[in-house]
C-alpha cells in the first residue's frame, strides 16, 4: 500500500487507510500530443474499494495536475472541467482575491488557468506566496490560511495580511513566521 499525499479535494475518510488506484507508481501519466505537457491523474479510494474523492452524487472525480513552467508545486489542478492554480485552490480564493495576493490582474490568472498564456508575470510573486504558504502551513492548519489572509490582524496594525502584501510589505509576514518558528515574542 502506498501512502497518500492529500489534496484539498481528495480527503480520506476518517479511520480508513487509503491508497491511490493508478496504473504506475501511484500516478497515471499522459503526455498531451497537442501541447506536449505531461499530466498526472490521481484518484483516491479506500482499501475496501469505496471512493473517497468524489462529488455528492458519488460520481468519481479525477484530479489532473499539470505542471506550469516556473511555478512551485503542482501548477494547475483540474477537477472535471474546472482548472485552478494549485495555490489558489488550496487557499480557496476567487481569482480577484488571489490576484491581489500575487499582484497580477484577474485576467492574467484566467489566461494562465485556461492555458492561453504563459505564467511569466506570475512566477516571482506566486512562488514567494507559495513559499510563505508552505512555511505557515508548518505552523498552523493549511486549510485555515485562505481565511487568515482575508482577516484583519492586530499584529499588522489591523490590516489584513493581503493588504500587507499589497503594500509591498511581505517581509512583515516573513518576520511573523520567523518569530513563530523560533518562539521569539513579537
Amino acid at each position: 500500500m502506498t501512502t497518500e499525499k492529500r489534496t484539498p479535494r481528495a480527503k480520506a475518510v476518517k479511520n480508513r487507510p487509503t491508497k491511490r488506484v493508478t496504473a504506475r507508481g501511484g500516478k497515471v501519466q499522459a503526455r498531451s500530443s497537442k501541447t506536449g505537457k505531461r499530466t498526472v491523474a490521481m484518484k483516491t479510494v479506500s482499501t475496501d474499494g469505496t471512493i473517497v474523492s468524489g462529488n455528492r452524487s458519488g460520481a468519481k472525480n479525477v484530479i489532473v495536475s499539470t505542471g506550469v513552467r516556473g511555478l512551485k508545486g503542482q501548477g494547475l489542478l483540474q477537477v472535471g472541467q474546472v482548472k485552478k492554480l494549485e495555490l489558489r485552490d488550496r487557499l480557496g480564493m476567487p481569482r480577484q482575491m488571489f490576484g491581489r495576493i500575487v499582484n497580477v490582474a484577474e485576467r492574467t490568472i484566467a489566461k494562465v488557468e485556461s492555458g492561453s498564456a504563459d505564467a511569466d508575470k506570475l512566477i516571482r510573486p506566486y512562488n514567494e506566496v507559495y513559499r510563505l504558504w508552505e512555511a505557515l502551513g508548518d505552523l498552523v492548519d493549511p486549510e485555515s490560511l485562505g481565511l487568515w489572509f482575508q482577516t484583519p490582524n492586530d499584529s499588522f496594525d489591523g490590516l489584513k495580511p493581503v493588504e500587507v502584501i499589497e503594500r509591498g510589505e511581505i517581509d512583515r509576514l516573513w518576520d511573523m513566521v520567523f518569530e513563530l518558528q523560533t518562539g521569539m515574542p513579537g
